[in-house]
């Protein structure tokens, strides 16, 4: 299955290193059909829905992440947002965090074929891990991020949080007064559409 043309067709103009992520995402996403007839990674399988759901969803925001010498994601499952982001983001470290050994040995061997010098695979829990960003796709709601990651925050960190459709800006705003009882600062620093109406995303940002 060749997701080159439908990566070509929605990834932005400007993003940094583009031939390269192109090439580095259509191998990862090729990786991922193959060990999916045996692992459950995703329910996704068409190229252009992946293309947009996986890689460009991931890599939107890159610009909040390109100032952070060490970015941390943790719950990766098959690589992401973390694969796509080191791939447009050379120069930063990547650590990515997956607990269920299964899906971390499979990103241990994408990260071997796509020999990504910036990012690296670990098992632990990503709560026991330390970075300067630390960020998640559908990880968790917001209050339990606070609770994982408080003293990561309290270290200095910041976490930006890829959050779907449902949260809304009440439901953020109930989240926000929640959060009042952990003194943690809470913003929402972006907001997109994906292509084909395949759904909204809100980024948002915690810090101390």
């Amino acid at each position: 299955m060749d997701f080159t043309q439908e990566l070509d067709s929605v990834l932005p103009a400007d993003l940094p290193h583009r031939s390269f992520v192109i090439t580095g995402a259509a191998k990862h996403l090729e990786l991922i059909v193959e060990a999916n007839k045996v692992l459950n990674l995703t329910r996704i399988t068409s190229p252009r829905e992946a293309a947009i759901k996986h890689v460009l969803d991931s890599v939107i925001p890159w610009r909040l992440f390109q100032s952070a010498p060490h970015v941390l994601d943790a719950g990766t499952g098959a690589g992401f947002p973390g694969i796509p982001l080191a791939l447009v983001l050379p120069e930063t470290r990547f650590t990515l965090a997956e607990s269920i050994q299964k899906k971390a040995r499979f990103v241990e061997s994408a990260l071997a074929e796509l020999k990504l010098p910036n990012a690296e695979i670990t098992p632990r829990r990503a709560e026991e891990l330390k970075a300067g960003v630390i960020t998640a796709r559908a990880l968790a709601p917001i209050p339990k991020i606070l609770s994982l990651f408080r003293p990561a925050l309290k270290a200095g960190s910041q976490i930006l949080l890829y959050k779907g459709p449902g949260i809304e800006q009440e439901i953020v705003e109930r989240e926000i007064a929640e959060a009042g009882k952990t003194h943690a600062h809470i913003e929402i620093v972006m907001r997109y559409e994906l292509p084909d109406s395949l759904g909204s995303r809100t980024i948002v940002r915690i810090t101390a």
